[in-house]
């Protein structure tokens, strides 16, 4: 199949590819219960050695530098308590950790998580967590940029490899909220 952005040699439906995903994310895709059918969530493999942004559009395609999305793992406190969420922005924004993902934590501070939690946390590596497979009591908020469009490149859960899904069907997600100003300049 034929990938509907970038230059990929193959496009494959994630259920038809499981064991190319972690396990959560494979557990994820055989529940999928959105209005966007599983088998819209494509993957495409891809090599770690074109991992960096700017090299990966050079070598995937131009098109995927406003089509790509970024999901960061980040970690809210207030008072002893932590609350961990995934971000997802565009690729060419950065999250506005101090802003609108504190407000909408009710954190009194929020950064991004170490990465020892983030991959210990959902069971993905490192450069290649996706929203798809999250632990499902983590809130998941979503720029509004990213839904809107008719593709998006994300992490697979692994580093090799990338999703291609459906922006609306990161408004889907469990734990989702879909937030103007998330992702900023």
């Amino acid at each position: 199949m034929r990938a509907p952005i970038g230059d990929f040699d193959h496009a494959t439906p994630a259920p038809d590819c499981l064991d190319e995903l972690t396990d959560p994310v494979a557990d994820a895709v055989r529940r999928w219960s959105g209005t966007v059918p599983a088998d819209e969530i494509l993957y495409v493999e891809t090599d770690p050695q074109w991992a960096d942004t700017a090299v990966f559009v050079e070598h995937y395609g131009r098109d995927l530098l406003e089509r790509s999305a970024n999901c960061v793992v980040v970690a809210g406190k207030r008072g002893s308590g932590t609350t961990l969420a995934a971000c997802v922005v565009l690729s060419t924004t950065r999250v506005d950790v101090n802003g609108v993902v504190r407000r909408q934590l009710g954190a009194r501070k929020a950064s991004f998580a170490p990465m020892d939690t983030a991959t210990g946390e959902t069971g993905m590596e490192y450069g290649g967590i996706t929203p798809i497979g999250l632990p499902g009591d983590w809130p998941v908020l979503v720029d509004s940029a990213v839904v809107d469009l008719p593709y998006v490149l994300v992490g697979s859960g692994r580093r090799r490899g990338k999703l291609l899904v459906p922006g609306k069907a990161f408004a889907q997600l469990p734990g989702a909220v879909v937030l103007e100003g998330l992702g900023v300049a």
